[in-house]
């Protein structure tokens, strides 16, 4: 019973422990060199990559209109690792694992998945950019 009820309390935090005002300083940061500033993967250093940087307004879109969390997740904090950034991404992806997966994130499907606290700003700014038109 304790677990369920701890399970359940952790799934309801993120709600509250999103703040896409913070993601967006984060994302100028620490995406915005290779994704550009809105997002578009257009960035200054777009050019030297082996693969273009994802547009990441179009996520969502190419997603069947459902923002993919799981895998954008484990792009950002290297557990699905992008080889043609010729290192895991991003380069300070360990920010972004913080060493501490201490958010609960729910996925489309209703999986869990734990996160850092900067990844959870960061995915709430992603979803605010996403253009479905």
């Amino acid at each position: 019973m304790r677990l369920v009820l701890a399970t359940a309390l952790c799934l309801a935090a993120p709600a509250l422990a999103q703040d896409a005002d913070i993601g967006m300083a984060l994302y100028h940061t620490h995406c915005a060199t290779c994704h550009g500033v809105d997002g578009h993967g257009d960035g200054p250093m777009a050019g030297v990559l082996m693969i273009p940087p994802t547009d990441l307004t179009q996520l969502a879109k190419r997603s069947d209109g459902t923002f993919p969390v799981l895998r954008v997740v484990k792009r950002i904090d290297g557990r699905d690792p992008v080889v043609s950034h010729g290192s895991p991404m991003p380069v300070y992806g360990d920010y972004f694992e913080a060493g501490t997966y201490d958010v609960a994130i729910k996925t489309p499907s209703g999986q869990p998945i734990l996160a850092a606290q900067p990844l959870v700003h960061l995915l709430a700014y992603l979803r605010q950019i996403q253009q479905l038109d």
